[in-house]
């Protein structure tokens, strides 16, 4: 059970996570995919057989921690909108789909299981921003030596609009099930796809002007042969 708190009341609401999903290549526009695509080539990533994709994770990998611990030195996080079924309705958070990109490179798949995928704790109602959903902004902020530097930033015009992705994913409404937790695609990255210290994700609805904030920390174990 994962407890996560209603940011404009500090209610907090259980959810048995049963179902986590992540939507890659999810761009709304087919530049801005294959940018990503051309982004990942880069690191040795085999190109989508069609876009969006939906892969499946274990639900334990869902967490709120402030630290999560990877094997290795070869993953880094993408900022990307959080959709959670609820028995009160369809939340949404910020989280990072953190990957391991070593294993990306053979099976896109299976590192999206790899790692944990952080969220945060704090949600929005869907519905309180969704008819404004194109003015949110996302942004990410990487730490590497110890200096914190922009690492991801844009609309969420770049993606589609949690109606289509849902439309696609088979659902006739822009809600989830309770216990149903999707991740919705991220941006491209500034100056390339590299692992860090810690991972800082932001989502700003200037339209209201609220915010949602999570930040983690890295520590990388050692490969032992």
């Amino acid at each position: 059970m994962t407890t996560f708190y209603l940011a404009e009341t500090a209610q907090p609401i259980d959810v048995e996570v049963q179902e986590l999903i992540i939507a890659g290549w999810a761009g709304r526009e087919q530049a801005a995919i294959d940018e990503h695509i051309e982004e990942l080539k880069e690191i040795g990533v085999t190109p989508p057989s069609s876009t969006p994709l939906f892969y499946r994770v274990a639900a334990n990998q869902l967490i709120t921690a402030a630290d999560i611990q990877v094997l290795g030195e070869a993953s880094s996080g993408e900022v990307e909108i959080v959709l959670i079924g609820t028995p009160q309705g369809t939340l949404m958070g910020i989280g990072s789909d953190h990957t391991d990109r070593e294993a990306e490179a053979w099976s896109v798949a299976h590192s999206k299981q790899v790692c944990v995928k952080p969220v945060s704790q704090q949600l929005w109602r869907l519905d309180s921003v969704i008819e404004h959903w194109d003015s949110l902004q996302m942004s990410a902020y990487a730490t590497f030596d110890g200096e914190e530097v922009l690492y991801q930033q844009g609309a969420v015009t770049g993606l589609l609009h949690p109606a289509e992705l849902l439309k696609r994913f088979g659902l006739e409404q822009p809600q989830l099930a309770p216990g149903q937790v999707m991740l919705c695609g991220t941006l491209p990255v500034i100056g390339g796809v590299r692992a860090s210290e810690a991972f800082r994700m932001v989502l700003e609805d200037p339209v209201t002007g609220r915010q949602l904030e999570h930040r983690y920390a890295v520590q990388s174990l050692a490969v032992v042969a």
